[in-house]
């Protein structure tokens, strides 16, 4: 991997088209024990108005790709390489001045846990209004009304009273719904919600996932969201992109991957989930093994060690050929098209119902 050269601040390149590109991106990570490669080539686009799901174990590289975007990494212990193009705009290398101009006014974050990431020292209204006054210039009266309009809109009861509340004041799922206020008050191009449903109960969970769809129709924000849950998923989004080891493995629209997945990864992640349809005595069916150490993974297809099919590749191209994730709709997996379809059609249809 190469070191990138910075851009100047305000540097636009060429490339795709989309809102948002990302191009052969690498985040390694410098330890005691070695240099951990945290994501390994990722590539991926997003239009606006769209969502991009992305799913996968964890360490699996979903937070890492969308704090890169963000620019939340360690320089000092962080390498990255590649291209991160938001609105034809650089951000690989870009400055931290231009990057604080863009994170919470262009480009926003829903964080995991909304516990730790607000603050328990200032006021829920406060840190909505923060990112308002600092990027639009507003007044603190300003701030306060939007904050309580923002509170409004994502289904707060009694806004003008609980805009002075603290965090430990709120509910689990209200907290998460002051993130999401908190991260749509500048009215961002681009929304990135990390595992926001993880903590809440099965109807907060619907709730917050209609909330979003209707925010995103409102703002006409570009979502990405991050999960390792395919049903959450497949609930909102328009594409998918599956993970594995720092690699996308398989991508494509929700509809393709749910209904006829490629990848055997897929395969397994879609076999462990519960389904309302079938029989409560039938056992669900794991991944076998643990996922890879990214400071040592393994050759070839990362997933092989994994992997129910290797023998029928016919030959060692799985443990030491790394199969390609073809442009558009496909997997990166050594399996002919031919192949997949019958073990597909086989083994797993039966497990999925």
């Amino acid at each position: 991997m190469t070191t990138m050269t910075k851009p100047e601040e305000g540097t636009h390149k060429g490339g795709s088209d989309a809102f948002l590109s990302v191009r052969d991106l690498f985040v390694h990570f410098s330890t005691e024990d070695g240099v951990v490669k945290a994501v390994d080539g990722l590539s991926f686009d997003l239009e606006r108005g769209q969502t991009l799901g992305i799913v996968g174990e964890s360490g699996s590289g979903k937070s890492v790709t969308n704090l890169s975007i963000l620019g939340l990494h360690n320089p000092q212990t962080t390498e990255i390489a590649g291209e991160i193009i938001l609105d034809g705009q650089e951000l690989t290398g870009a400055s931290n001045r231009a990057l604080e101009r863009l994170r919470g006014n262009k480009m926003a974050m829903i964080f995991q846990d909304p516990l730790t990431a607000l603050s328990p020292y200032y006021t829920i209204g406060r840190q909505i209004a923060e990112p308002y006054r600092k990027h639009l210039g507003a007044s603190k009266r300003e701030g306060r009304d939007r904050a309580i309009e923002m509170l409004e809109k994502v289904g707060i009861p009694q806004p003008k009273q609980r805009v002075d509340d603290y965090p430990h004041q709120f509910s689990g799922g209200m907290r998460q719904r002051a993130m999401i206020a908190m991260s749509l008050v500048c009215n961002p191009d681009l929304l990135i919600a990390d595992e926001p449903t993880t903590a809440l109960d099965v109807t907060v969970q619907a709730q917050i996932l209609d909330l979003l769809k209707d925010l995103q129709q409102e703002f006409g924000s570009a979502i990405i969201l991050i999960t390792h849950d395919l049903g959450v998923v497949s609930k909102v989004a328009d594409d998918l992109l599956v993970m594995y080891a720092g690699r996308a493995v398989e991508r494509g629209s929700v509809r393709e991957i749910v209904k006829e997945p490629q990848h055997p990864y897929t395969w397994g992640l879609l076999s462990s989930m519960p389904r309302l349809s079938g029989n409560v005595d039938d056992p669900l069916t794991p991944i076998p093994g643990a996922p890879p150490s990214l400071l040592r993974p393994p050759t070839g297809c990362p997933f092989h060690p994994r992997c129910e099919f290797p023998a029928l590749v016919g030959s060692d191209a799985c443990v030491t050929s790394r199969p390609d994730l073809p442009t558009g709709r496909g997997s990166a997996c050594h399996l002919t098209a031919e192949q997949r379809q019958s073990v597909f059609i086989e083994k797993i249809q039966p497990r999925l119902g």
